[in-house]
């Protein structure tokens, strides 16, 4: 049995975000940074009730140590480290210098640059270069879309008993439901591959363009 959501218009959608955790200047200005330096990928920005939720989630989940695949210009990793416990530690994994350099200015105007380790490399290769015992205690993954089976399989092992993995743009607008180009193949193969996962229970949230939560056992 299933109930059927409301629909999401833009105007319930602007209620939604006006009502959660309103975001600050830093947030705000990197939003808009993102968006007038880099129009044609502004989109792979998380939304703002997702910085928001990212926030909530690692401070209730008290996270001390995660990993971030993918962090662009930064508002997921900045989300991220604020809600880290104390002495909480972010590794972010990214291919791009020029991208995470707006990154790192916002990390330090946000005081918690010390608190990110940024790794630039291919992370399926990079993320093999983290410790082979279960520690961590949340992940953020949301690079391209190919390589999330790869992530995965190197996250999980690394996951401790009760950590979360929070996988971004697992509905693809939609189209998981008639895939149209490579990415979208990936991911309706990818949410399949993790629901028969038996190191994990799913949860998949209709957050933005799709957010699957799995709880390692």
């Amino acid at each position: 049995m299933s109930t059927k959501p409301l629909p999401l218009t833009p105007e319930l959608h602007a209620y939604l975000v006006a009502h959660g955790s309103a975001p600050d200047e830093i947030v705000r200005e990197l939003a808009e940074e993102t968006r007038a330096a880099l129009p044609a990928q502004a989109d792979m920005q998380v939304a703002p009730e997702q910085a928001a939720f990212l926030t909530f989630l690692t401070r209730l989940l008290g996270v001390r140590q995660a990993v971030e695949v993918g962090t662009f210009t930064g508002l997921s990793s900045l989300a991220i480290a604020r809600g880290l416990a104390e002495g909480g530690r972010l590794t972010c994994f990214d291919i791009s210098e020029e991208y995470t350099g707006v990154a790192r200015r916002y990390w330090t105007r946000a005081g918690v640059q010390d608190r990110i380790e940024l790794r630039i490399g291919p992370a399926a290769d990079t993320l093999r270069e983290l410790p082979r015992e279960r520690y961590l205690d949340f992940a953020f993954i949301d690079a391209d879309k190919v390589g999330y089976p790869i992530y995965w399989d190197e996250l999980v092992p690394r996951m401790r008993p009760g950590a979360v993995i929070a996988v971004d743009n697992t509905l693809r607008n939609g189209r998981v439901l008639a895939p149209q180009n490579a990415d979208d193949r990936a991911i309706a193969a990818f949410n399949d591959e993790i629901l028969a996962d038996v190191r994990v229970e799913v949860v998949m949230l209709p957050i933005a363009d799709g957010v699957t939560l799995a709880r390692v056992l």
